[in-house]
């Protein structure tokens, strides 16, 4: 049924470890709010670690299949403008312009390939419509997804640096981890750690903002963890602390690190299908945490699909 509001745009994100669908419109106050929202572990970033990436024939029939069930979604809401994107799996592969026209040749819809700096940017808009950050104004964004780490540095509210990195869990995953189904030990951890340095450092990205600057992560990686939370305190995710202190990553971390994947599956809150990257994530970002000397993170909801729904609703291009 079509419970949508007249103008509201559907964004399909088509990432390394997820597809995602956020359906939203402006009411009348001019505020984004979502009417719809979905996500599809479709991991079709397999390989993605190699030296001449390649999408498999197997994750490019999981991601046309995820993306038809979300255009799907969209009709049904009502969307009146479908917009799909594609990030770092398809923007990284030898044969990403193959999947690209795959995708429309079935469904008539085109995919807007973002470079990494459209992908930071966009992220960077959509955290700016969190309603519950809007008295930020020093601040820093990390969105890390299954192929790259998105890194922002915000001063009164207006972007200093916007860089986007080969750092995701899945890449990460495959480069570091020889067996996935095994515990993840102190020298995964080491050695992921020292590579997202060397990277940040060559980017050059700079901790540079003031001491009282938050800390903000987006993404799959920090909003599991905050699910996780929900589902061991009995209480929704919306109605759970979105300050996560980088102890409790370090200690989910600890607990989880140990267990084998199969037992990593059956944590109450953390997707099966991400269970065996999660270590490589949490590591990634703990990792942050010391270089930034941050003590938490602040968990939004507010990422590229609703820097996507913002440029696509702005009223001043209406």
């Amino acid at each position: 049924m079509n419970t949508s509001p007249a103008g509201s745009v559907a964004v399909i994100d088509i990432g390394s470890n997820s597809i995602k669908i956020l359906v939203a419109a402006r009411d009348a106050k001019n505020t984004l709010h979502a009417v719809h929202y979905r996500t599809i572990d479709a991991r079709i970033s397999a390989g993605i670690s190699r030296t001449e990436p390649r999408l498999s024939e197997d994750g490019m029939a999981r991601g046309l299949e995820a993306i038809s069930s979300l255009i799907a979604d969209a009709s049904m809401h009502g969307a009146g403008r479908i917009i799909l994107v594609a990030t770092s799996a398809v923007r990284d592969a030898r044969n990403g312009a193959d999947f690209i026209t795959r995708v429309h040749a079935a469904t008539g819809h085109s995919i807007r390939l973002l470079s990494g700096n459209e992908e930071a940017n966009l992220i960077g808009r959509g955290l700016t419509c969190d309603p519950a950050l809007a008295d930020l104004r020093d601040f820093y964004v990390f969105d890390l997804g299954g192929g790259s780490l998105e890194c922002l540095a915000y001063r009164d509210r207006r972007i200093t640096q916007a860089v986007s990195l080969p750092l995701g869990c899945v890449r990460l995953t495959e480069k570091y981890i020889a067996d996935p189904t095994a515990s993840f030990t102190t020298a995964h951890a080491n050695a992921i750690a020292a590579h997202v340095r060397e990277l940040i450092q060559q980017a050059g990205f700079s901790f540079s903002l003031p001491n009282t600057a938050t800390a903000i992560g987006t993404g799959g990686t920090v909003t599991s963890v905050r699910t996780i939370q929900a589902a061991r305190s009995g209480r929704p995710l919306i109605e759970t602390p979105t300050r996560l202190s980088v102890a409790t990553l370090r200690s989910l971390l600890s607990e989880l690190g140990e267990l084998p994947l199969a037992a990593r599956q059956h944590i109450a809150g953390l997707p099966p299908a991400r269970a065996d990257v999660f270590p490589t994530a949490l590591a990634t970002v703990i990792t942050l945490a010391e270089i930034g000397r941050f003590n938490a993170f602040e968990n939004s909801l507010y990422n590229l699909r609703w820097g996507l729904v913002a440029e696509a609703l702005d009223p001043a291009k209406a």
